[in-house]
């Protein structure tokens, strides 16, 4: 997978955005393993944007670990400055907000657990979409949210 190329702008910007992070992964003095590189794998899928601290004193052998990392991961290189490395790249899109979107927007799906009275049965359960604009009670039951009432006091 070869690396991604951005532009100078785009790279400006990812360095101001990883300026406050901490480093997610450190290579050690193994160098770059298997293990190290499923590890940063992994965090760009969550982070999208990480920085990694190599441990390592030569500059060649981190500018290698650098250009290979991009390579192997399909990472864009951000930045290498002294023993840290920046990279970058697009979150996967996550299923769960494929869900969320198929019930529209502002519901939301509940759970209503109503026991037995005398504790022999099972409870039942419900789903019930609740619209933005309802609550569920206590006592499993929806209701609306109330309409604002104007202020009684004198605006002045």
């Amino acid at each position: 997978m070869p690396a991604i190329e951005l532009t100078t702008a785009e790279r400006r910007a990812f360095r101001a955005d990883a300026h406050h992070l901490d480093p997610v992964v450190m290579i050690g003095n193994e160098g770059l393993t298997t293990n190290v590189t499923k590890e940063i794998d992994l965090a760009l899928k969550s982070h999208g944007l990480i920085k990694v601290r190599v441990l390592g004193d030569d500059r060649e052998a981190r500018n290698a670990m650098f250009a290979s990392l991009c390579d192997q991961l399909g990472a864009a290189p951000i930045q290498h400055i002294g023993k840290l490395l920046v990279l970058w790249r697009p979150q996967p899109e996550k299923e769960d907000a494929a869900d969320t979107a198929s019930t529209g927007k502002g519901t939301r799906e509940v759970k209503i657990l109503k026991f037995s009275k005398n504790g022999n049965r099972r409870p039942e359960i419900k789903k019930i979409t609740v619209m933005g604009n309802q609550r569920v009670t206590a006592g499993g039951l929806i209701k609306r949210v109330k309409k604002r009432q104007p202020s009684t006091k004198k605006n002045g």
